[in-house]
C-alpha cells in the first residue's frame, strides 16, 4: 500500500481509504454485518489505515457496524473519520446529542478526523447559528476529537471562503476525471493544498459509475489504446498523479473490489501518469461528456427556484443515470440527498429564462421525475 502524509497534522495515511457509505446489503437492503466487517477488516489487514463513515449512512447502521469492525485491536490501526450532519440538528443541544450518539455507535471515546458534513452555503450558516465550531473546539480540548475538517458540496468560490474562514486541518472534496470543474474541482484541490490542508477525495470512481457498465463508445477508446489498465486503475492513477491528494476514499462493498483497489494502490508507479496516458483519460472524459443529455455546467444562474428545487443537482443525477448505464447508486443518491425532486417542478420556466446554456430545464425535471419515480 502506498502512503502519504497529512501536511498539517503529520499523520501517515494510506493512499486508499475505506468509505462506509455503500456497505454490502441483504436482499431487504439492511446491512450485511458479517460481510461488511469482513471487508472493513480485510482492508485494514491489507494496509488501509483510514476509515470513513457518517451519521446517516445506512440510517445509522454504518456507524454501528464500523464500531463492531474496529473491535479486537482494529481501532488502534486506523484513523477514524465521522461527520456532523448539521442540517439534522434542531438546536445546539441536539447537535451535542448527535455527537454523543456517534461515539456510542462507534464504541469509542475519541474520533480522530471529525468533519462538518456537506458544507454548502445553507449548512455553513447553520453551523454559525448553532455555534458548531466552538463546540468542536471544546470536544477537541476534551480529547474527543483529534483533528477538525469539513466535506464540501458547493461552488469553488464558496469553497475558498470556507477554507479561509477557519484554521482547518483537512478537507474532503468530490473529484475524479469527470468532475474536474465540478464544485471545488481541481482548483479547489490546489487551493486547499496551498493553504496547507490535507485533501481527502470522495467519489474517486464517481460512486462506481466510472467502472460499472462502461458505455460502448468509451470502451472502444479503452480497447484502442495499447496501454491496458482497468477503468478503476485509470481513475485512481489520474488522482494519484496529483501530489495535492492526500488519500482517496472508495466505498468497497465486495471482496473483488477491495482486492482490485488494494492491488492498484500498492503499485509503486500508481502516481505516475505519462502524457500518452493523460491524453487517453482526457479522450475518455470528452466522450463521456458527449453522451450527457443536458450539458449543465452547474453555474446556478437558474437559481433560486420558486419551488426550492436544486435544479443543477437534479440535472446532474439525470445525466449520470443516462451516461453511466443506469447505475443504481445514482438513484440512491438522488432519493437520499435531495429534499425536492424533479416531480416537484411546476414548469414555470423562470429558470429557463436565466439559463446561459438555454437548456430545456422543465423537460429535464419531468424526465428526472419519471426516471427516478419521484
Amino acid at each position: 500500500m502506498q502512503y502519504r502524509t497529512f501536511p498539517k497534522i503529520n499523520e501517515k495515511v494510506s493512499l486508499l481509504g475505506m468509505g462506509c457509505m455503500r456497505l454490502p446489503l441483504h436482499e431487504d437492503e439492511s446491512v450485511n454485518e458479517e460481510k461488511a466487517i469482513e471487508i472493513i477488516r480485510g482492508a485494514i489487514d491489507a494496509g488501509v489505515n483510514y476509515v470513513d463513515t457518517a451519521f446517516m449512512y445506512h440510517n445509522g447502521a454504518s456507524e454501528k457496524v464500523l464500531g463492531k469492525a474496529l473491535q479486537d485491536g482494529y481501532r488502534e490501526k486506523v484513523l477514524l473519520a465521522d461527520k456532523m450532519p448539521i442540517w439534522l440538528a434542531k438546536d445546539e443541544e441536539n447537535m451535542k446529542q448527535i455527537f454523543e450518539k456517534q461515539l456510542q455507535r462507534l464504541q469509542v471515546d475519541c474520533i480522530d478526523m471529525y468533519l462538518v458534513h456537506n458544507v454548502n452555503q445553507f449548512s455553513w450558516k447553520r453551523c454559525k447559528k448553532l455555534n458548531l465550531m466552538p463546540f468542536l473546539e471544546e470536544m477537541k480540548a476534551q480529547g474527543k476529537i483529534r483533528y477538525i475538517g469539513f466535506s464540501f458540496h458547493d461552488t469553488f468560490d464558496f469553497f475558498k471562503s470556507v477554507v479561509d474562514e477557519y484554521p482547518w486541518e483537512f478537507c474532503q472534496i468530490q473529484l475524479n476525471y469527470m468532475d474536474k470543474e465540478f464544485q471545488a474541482g481541481v482548483k479547489g484541490l490546489e487551493y486547499a493544498a496551498a493553504k496547507g490542508l490535507g485533501v481527502i477525495i470522495m467519489e474517486s470512481l464517481k460512486g462506481g459509475r466510472l467502472v460499472a457498465a462502461i458505455p460502448p463508445s468509451v470502451q472502444r477508446i479503452f480497447d484502442a489504446c495499447p496501454i491496458k489498465k482497468s477503468p478503476a486503475e485509470w481513475a485512481f492513477k489520474w488522482l494519484a498523479n496529483r501530489p495535492e491528494v492526500t488519500l482517496m476514499l472508495s466505498g468497497m462493498n465486495r471482496e473483488s473490489e477491495l482486492q482490485e483497489n488494494i492491488e492498484i494502490l500498492s503499485k509503486e508507479d500508481v502516481a505516475v501518469l505519462t502524457e500518452e496516458e493523460a491524453a487517453l483519460i482526457d479522450q475518455v472524459s470528452a466522450e463521456y461528456n458527449r453522451l450527457i443529455p443536458y450539458p449543465c455546467t452547474s453555474c446556478q444562474y437558474c437559481m433560486p427556484c420558486p419551488q426550492k428545487l436544486e435544479i443543477y443537482k437534479i440535472i446532474n443525477y439525470y445525466n449520470d443515470w443516462n451516461v453511466y448505464e443506469q447505475n443504481p447508486n445514482t438513484k440512491l443518491e438522488y432519493t437520499t440527498w435531495l429534499t425536492k425532486h424533479g416531480s416537484d417542478c411546476v414548469s414555470c420556466k423562470l429558470c429557463e429564462e436565466k439559463c446561459p446554456q438555454h437548456l430545456n430545464i422543465s423537460e429535464a425535471m419531468q424526465k428526472a421525475g419519471e426516471t427516478f419515480g419521484i
